[in-house]
């Protein structure tokens, strides 16, 4: 079964689209969703079908970072909220 082929969100959506959490910019590096804050260790998110997935469960962590609690308290004071 060949791999469906990436698709580029229009810049008017990705405009608008923030990370749930650090509530950033987001941009896309191929089927992914990388919020742009704090720098260098945005959370990724996925691009099924099209469609952007933005819930914290299918977030995935920068490397070096174990999960969204760790993730929350490394960056406590570069994020806008902690949920």
């Amino acid at each position: 079964m060949a791999d469906a082929p990436q698709q580029t969100l229009p810049p008017q959506v990705l405009a608008i689209l923030r990370c749930p959490l650090t509530r950033s910019p987001l941009r896309q590096e191929g089927d992914w969703l990388i919020a742009e804050k704090p720098e260098d260790a945005g959370l990724r998110y996925p691009i099924r079908d099209g469609i952007p997935v933005l819930l914290m469960e299918e977030a995935k962590c920068p490397e070096g970072i174990q999960d969204l609690d760790s993730f929350k308290a490394t960056f406590a004071g570069e994020i806008h909220q902690i949920d």
